[in-house]
């Protein structure tokens, strides 16, 4: 199967942020002419509140304005300043970096990798654009196995010779292009641990399928990267997670973005995302020792407590998400994934896995 996406079909071009920048500063440099304070005005976006009747996504929710009037955003505006200048000179060279690139052009200014990603989220909301679009790439760490074919910046990633040999997910995933699959369905999972697990299984060559992993909280370009398989090849796709408060946390952030990038969250959260497991409820069902539950300490719990009052559990999710997290909560408990392997090494792939799947066992 293949396909064209359209995720980014409306994404502006480097001519058109170019010139934004060229009117942005040129209105600074006017109000500072005539005596003014130049104000910037940043929109506040969020994915997810406590208030079950509203909606978080891709509006504004409200404004922040930066001027040189107030003494503590005047570092912040000097920050925002310096990152643009290094962004208007990727954009007019063609040229790419990365935030630690950014940042170590004025280490002794930026003083700390966080300024400059607040910087540049700053920018993307003032441009109204993605971060890939300023030239600015995330260093990926997302694999990606199985039937599976594309190309990127000319070169050719051949997954289906070798279905269950690790890929790197491609960084500039704008450039990815003749995608072809003959996979069944793709399947997320959260650890690379679980996806070496399957590889060693030989787990997409007997299931037809396409196996991905962000190894722990994902990165950009491996959620882009699932945004475009999803709208070229028109795939399910399921994610396998730890029963746990940060597996689900994980599980959320596919499905529907996190909060620091959530002024770019139509393009990064993938609503097709289906919950395969593992469920609170799968410690019964498939039978683990109580020796394999570990308790939730304070912190897991103060974590799945705030979790359950996110307004997407209310308005957006299915149900049996917030029922499963709240028998977490009651049971106290939670297991990894691994935590199958005490019934046969390969129980994941050739028993929980397989009966998810022909259950039809997935939320």
């Amino acid at each position: 199967m293949e396909g064209r996406h359209s995720r980014w079909n409306s994404q502006p071009r480097p001519r058109d942020l170019l010139r934004k920048i060229r009117e942005f500063t040129r209105a600074m440099v006017e109000d500072l002419s005539n005596g003014r304070s130049p104000e910037i005005f940043i929109d506040r976006f969020r994915n997810y509140c406590t208030n079950p009747d509203s909606n978080c996504f891709d509006s504004p929710k409200g404004q922040e304005i930066l001027t040189l009037r107030r003494t503590s955003h005047v570092r912040r505006l000097d920050v925002f300043l310096r990152v643009l200048l290094i962004v208007q000179q990727l954009l007019q060279e063609n040229k790419h970096g990365s935030k630690r690139d950014v940042y170590y052009m004025h280490p002794s200014i930026f003083s700390d990798q966080s300024v400059v990603d607040r910087a540049i989220n700053d920018i993307c909301i003032l441009l109204h654009c993605s971060r890939h679009n300023l030239n600015v790439v995330s260093v990926g760490k997302g694999l990606v196995m199985g039937w599976l074919r594309f190309s990127e910046a000319g070169n050719v990633f051949d997954c289906i010779n070798r279905p269950n040999t690790a890929f790197p997910v491609p960084i500039h995933v704008e450039e990815v292009k003749d995608i072809v699959s003959v996979a069944r369905y793709i399947l997320v999972v959260e650890k690379e641990s679980v996806f070496q697990r399957l590889a060693n299984d030989q787990f997409c060559n007997k299931n037809h399928c396409i196996v991905t992993t962000g190894r722990g909280y994902p990165d950009i370009p491996t959620r882009r990267f699932l945004g475009l398989l999803v709208d070229t090849l028109h795939l399910p796709i399921y994610c396998l997670v730890d029963c746990d408060p940060y597996g689900f946390d994980i599980l959320s952030i596919y499905r529907f973005g996190s909060m620091q990038m959530a002024y770019d969250a139509k393009f990064l959260r993938v609503p097709e995302v289906l919950w395969l497991g593992a469920f609170p409820s799968d410690s019964d069902k498939y039978g683990l020792p109580q020796q394999c539950l570990l308790p939730l300490t304070v912190e897991d719990k103060r974590k799945t407590e705030a979790m359950l009052l996110r307004c997407y559990l209310q308005r957006e999710a299915p149900p049996h998400w917030r029922l499963e997290l709240q028998l977490m909560l009651e049971r106290g408990v939670k297991f990894e994934l691994e935590a199958l392997s005490v019934h046969k090494l390969n129980y994941l792939s050739e028993v929980y896995i397989p009966s998810k799947l022909q259950g039809g066992v997935h939320i």
